[in-house]
């Protein structure tokens, strides 16, 4: 039996049943329902849980909205979230995990593959990441989320910031894109390529000078250079 726990916040209430008893049966017996956005948040902060599943399509606050409140705050931001929703767009896909959610499961899902994107979220959010990066004027901090290039913030999505953090931690790796898909999304086979490409792009754009770090291997992916690096 899992000792984690896991806070479903879907309006539904038949479909809260399927998620409680998938989750029991996958051996998660410490659950927690909300039935809306401003309750599911109240609740992550009450609970405290290991994991969320969140509807988008929510009364009031909807999950996107819940989504960036939990990654915004220091104290919810490392929580996973597992996005659970019928809207399977590649747009609503992409906005979603720019939202901060570690996954997107489309609906209707199988038992089986909800409990196997739990267990990859669980395992990945404590991947080998730095709590604290500094080199060349750049500063990560996991603890707050807060990315500073010369003393100034930047503004990164969610997913610019995964990126970033997942070369910081692994200096020299090369990362092809589908693995970098795999760290950074939790498994979700639809975030494409394409989009780790796009999301690149931006990420270089706000590094400016210092993204020079950032190393394309033709073909293959990215990796970080460290080597003209000095903390």
């Amino acid at each position: 039996m899992s000792t984690k726990k896991i806070l479903v916040v879907e309006d539904d209430p038949s479909i809260r049943r399927v998620i409680t008893l998938a989750l029991k049966s996958g051996g998660f017996f410490k659950i927690e329902e909300a039935a809306t956005g401003d309750s599911g948040l109240e609740a992550a902060f009450r609970f405290r849980p290991d994991l969320i599943l969140l509807d988008i399509m929510l009364p009031g606050m909807d999950g996107i909205a819940v989504c960036k409140a939990l990654k915004a705050n220091p104290e919810t931001a490392s929580c996973p979230v597992v996005m659970l929703t019928a809207k399977d767009g590649e747009r609503d896909i992409v906005e979603g995990l720019d939202s901060g959610a570690n996954d997107y499961v489309t609906k209707p899902f199988s038992k089986d593959v909800l409990l196997a994107r739990i267990r990859a979220a669980l395992r990945t959010v404590s991947a080998e990441s730095p709590d604290s990066f500094s080199g060349d004027g750049l500063s990560l901090d996991n603890t707050t989320h807060r990315v500073l290039l010369d003393g100034t913030e930047l503004r990164l999505t969610l997913t610019e910031y995964r990126i970033l953090e997942l070369l910081l931690a692994h200096p020299g790796r090369v990362f092809e894109r589908a693995s970098m898909i795999d760290r950074i999304s939790g498994g979700e086979k639809t975030v494409t390529e394409r989009t780790i490409d796009v999301q690149m792009v931006g990420l270089r754009r706000k590094l400016g000078p210092w993204a020079h770090h950032i190393e394309t291997i033709r073909g293959v992916g990215y990796r970080l250079d460290i080597n003209e690096i000095e903390s």
